[in-house]
């Protein structure tokens, strides 16, 4: 899977688009800000975008998305349990566990509450990657105590989903560095202090 990432806003987003070599579909993910990076881009290397994904409603994360579906004649994704705090167009509501497309590869749609309750993580068993949102980062963890969030959530989504990535898998965060699990397992104190409570 091939990665581009955008950094925007003052809060400093990630957003991304992910294509497989050879095949000319592409996923928009978390477009916050910014989206005639996205649509130029997509035009510059010849790619159409399947669709829109959304880890969480947060407008760092989902402020463009509206615009980007309109310009780009595409649907956006997200969590049912994100709808009532996006109060923009949505137009596939996913549970979790479904499988998205992408070439030859895929992303897995994994609910991981705790930042928000719909969030979600976009994982590829292929790739060995995951688009993790604000779920966890390379060195901390995403807050709780917005509408929506819980810290009980989040430990459970810490344990239950992220911890059972493997070493070698690649994160994709919503601010930040991506980095590997290895990292962290060693860095991330926050992260580790969820599997010790």
């Amino acid at each position: 899977m091939k990665i581009k990432r955008f950094v925007c806003g003052n809060l400093e987003a990630n957003g991304y688009i992910a294509w497989s070599e050879g095949s000319s579909d592409a996923w928009v993910i978390d477009p916050g800000y910014s989206h005639e990076k996205y649509c130029a881009f997509l035009g510059d290397e010849g790619l159409k975008a399947a669709g829109i994904l959304l880890t969480h409603s947060h407008s760092d994360h989902s402020g463009s998305a509206e615009r980007l579906k309109n310009e780009l004649g595409c649907q956006v994704f997200m969590h049912r349990l994100e709808a009532p705090f996006y109060s923009k167009g949505w137009d596939v509501l996913l549970e979790g566990g479904e499988m998205l497309k992408l070439g030859d590869d895929s992303l897995e749609a994994i609910h991981t509450p705790g930042h928000s309750a719909g969030g979600l993580c976009f994982y590829s068993e292929k790739s060995q990657l995951a688009f993790t949102g604000d779920t966890v980062f390379n060195v901390d963890l995403g807050r709780t105590d917005f509408p929506g969030g819980s810290e009980e959530q989040m430990r459970r989504s810490i344990r239950e989903v992220v911890d059972s990535w493997g070493n070698g898998v690649t994160i994709y965060p919503g601010h930040g560095d991506s980095c590997t699990m290895a990292y962290v397992r060693k860095i991330n104190e926050e992260f580790n202090d969820m599997l010790k409570g």
